[in-house]
Order: structure tokens, then sequence, then C-alpha cells
């Protein structure tokens, strides 16, 4: 699938599922997409649960949505971080209010609650934040990818395959 001339944003922070960091971020380039790392600060090295390191283009504050056609939100301990960023919390919920396509995995169901954009929206993470994510008012289910409009997620890493295929027809939607 060509993305040539879709921008995507990845958001990292600490502690980040390194797969689900790096296997959106080669995809998204082989598609053709321009991909824009997303953190806390800019040009902070941010290291994976697994080890690997990478470090952020641009602050989340830095960020202007409308320029973007999508975000990508990686699962690990990263989202518990991410969600306490004012800035990063505000970026997911302005992409998703601006009909862009909003994607999460494993753990990153966090961002969705603190963005408050589940309610209504048919959606799953990993097992263990389902009770975060019917508070935040999803309808969760247990499968490897949902879809509902604009929002993909899916549940770990065993499900990036589904999950990205998912995504990149979004994108080009």
């Amino acid at each position: 699938m060509d993305l040539s001339g879709k921008k995507v944003i990845i958001l990292v922070e600490q502690q980040f599922n390194d797969h689900e960091f790096w296997y959106p971020y080669y995809r998204m380039l082989e598609a053709g997409a321009g991909v824009t790392i997303v953190g806390s600060g800019a040009a902070i090295d941010y290291k994976g649960k697994d080890g690997t390191q990478t470090k952020s283009d641009k602050s989340a504050d830095q960020i202007n949505p409308s320029d973007f056609d999508a975000i990508i939100i990686p699962g690990g301990f990263a989202p518990d971080f991410m969600r306490r960023n004012k800035a990063m919390v505000n970026l997911v919920k302005t992409m998703s209010d601006s009909g862009k396509t909003v994607a999460a995995i494993c753990h990153a169901g966090w961002m969705l609650a603190s963005a408050k954009i589940l309610k209504g929206k048919k959606a799953t993470s990993f097992f263990a934040i389902r009770d975060d994510m019917e508070n935040a008012g999803a309808i969760w289910t247990d499968e490897e990818v949902v879809i509902d409009g604009k929002l993909v997620t899916s549940r770990t890493p065993a499900d990036l395959p589904v999950f990205m295929k998912a995504v990149l027809k979004s994108i080009s939607a």
C-alpha cells in the first residue's frame, strides 16, 4: 500500500514496547509515509523495555495536528508516562476529533482513556486494562484488531501484522 505524501506521528516515551514501536515505524517507512517520532520532549533519547533506543524528532507541544494524517501509540509501560503529559494527551484527542486515524496497541488504550475518546467506541487492548477502557466508555471486545471509524486498536505484539494492515488501510482511506 502506497502512503506517499501521508504524514504519521508515532508517540514514544520511556519503557515503550520495542516491537510495538519498531514494527509500525518500519511499516510506515516501507509504505512511503513520512514519520515523526513525538515524545514529551524534543531530541530526547527514549529506551524501550527490551533495551532498544530511539530519539524523538519533536515534543508533543511542537506538533500541529492538522499537518498529520495519523497517530500511532505503542504500548509497554510508555502510555502510563505519556498520559501524564497534557500535550501528548491533547494531541491524541485533537487527532481523533479531527477525524484522523488513531491507532493504539496493548497498553496504549490508557492514552485513549485519558484523551476521553472512547465513549461508545468499540475497542480492544491488553486484557489487563479492560476495566480502564470500559470505565472510559469503550465497548471492549477481545479481538486481534478492532476498527471503529478511524480508531484502530489491538491487544498484543502478536497482533501486529493484522493491526498494521488495518492501520495502513485506515490511513489510505
